[in-house]
């Protein structure tokens, strides 16, 4: 078991909390949801009242995780402390910020619970609990076994269901012996890996609508840089449209990948405010996507991560300079492999 210096600190400050507020970032997933849904349910058990908040409306792809729709996108006004998941990132949390409510947090005590290896840009955290793992779910664990708090099942098929998503499978290249320990351990309570996998599954079934649209995607298709990174842009109007059906990024992501001699595919959306997100996977072996949306301001994982300008930039602009730049990072990563073999 790992054992976290901060898990004092945070028992403290949540045995005198009455009233908790889980925050996610502003790009939910499975893992920050079934991390939130985990902690609600072990704050209950404590007799805390819990609210689950995010900015954003969360994706139909995570509704089948059990209690989505208990999220809500308005922060309460009284609370008594925070605890922000699977980010540690200022960036993330924009939606606060456009509404004034960052500042309600910041006066209150707020503990961050994040895996990501990229620094925390969350100045105004009183504790931080933020140390490489596979999953924010995989920490959450770790501190359970250590404060002993009571996990019933349905909480350990959250846990499993964040571990599993984040590591794909435990076959990311974060996974470790210990992600496959914990793992082991939740299926020793009665976590049931097949029925979690048939219930993720049963997201992936999509409306015909959308089956013609990720042909669309997959005509858009651009490479660069002799084919080792591929590119797909994603106008407003199909966020808008595409969106509430499934996140159209993750259509073709993956797809864009097995192309031969892909390293790295990367999905902007552009926004009609002139906002342009990127979302970044990489193959194994060619795990530069941190690295990438480090440069950018962003973060995440080697295989995994995402950025957001809101600069003014031109869509333009900022794909010239992604493409740049990751060739960049793929010249030096094969340059230190050389420089290894000699």
């Amino acid at each position: 078991m790992t054992r976290y210096p901060e898990a004092k600190k945070i028992k403290e400050i949540l045995d005198e909390a009455k009233h908790i507020v889980v925050v996610q970032a502003d790009n939910p997933d499975v893992d920050s949801l079934a991390s939130s849904l985990a902690i609600e349910a072990i704050l209950e058990n404590q007799d805390k009242q819990v609210t689950l908040y995010c900015g954003v409306d969360l994706p139909g792809y995570l509704h089948y995780l059990p209690g989505w729709g208990r999220v809500v996108k308005d922060l309460p006004k009284k609370f008594d402390a925070s605890i922000i998941v699977d980010t540690s990132s200022d960036s993330l949390l924009e939606q606060l910020d456009k509404f004034g409510a960052k500042s309600w947090l910041a006066a209150k005590p707020v503990i961050v619970v994040d895996h990501h290896a990229t620094d925390t840009t969350i100045g105004f955290a009183t504790v931080l609990c933020h140390y490489p793992a596979v999953a924010t779910a995989e920490i959450i664990y770790e501190l359970a076994s250590q404060l002993n708090w009571q996990l019933n099942q349905e909480t350990n098929e959250l846990l499993a269901m964040g571990i599993l998503s984040d590591s794909l499978g435990l076959m990311s290249q974060s996974t470790n012996a210990r992600s496959i320990h914990i793992i082991a351990e939740l299926v020793e309570t009665g976590v049931d890996l097949a029925e979690l996998e048939s219930l993720r599954r049963e997201t992936l079934r999509r409306d015909a609508e959308l089956i013609h649209y990720k042909g669309r995607l997959l005509q858009r298709v651009e490479f660069y840089s002799d084919n080792r990174v591929a590119i797909v842009s994603i106008p407003w109007e199909e966020i808008e449209q595409y969106s509430p059906l499934y996140n159209p990024s993750m259509l073709v992501i993956d797809d864009m990948r097995l192309a031969k001699g892909t390293d790295v595919a990367i999905a902007f959306k552009i926004y009609k405010e002139g906002k342009v997100t990127a979302k970044i996977r990489c193959n194994y072996g060619y795990g530069i996507a941190d690295k990438l949306s480090e440069h950018f301001g962003g973060g995440g994982h080697p295989l995994a991560s995402g950025f957001k300008i809101t600069d003014g930039r031109s869509y333009e602009e900022i794909k010239s300079e992604t493409i740049k730049t990751a060739a960049q990072l793929l010249d030096k990563l094969e340059q230190e492999r050389a420089d290894e073999i000699l």
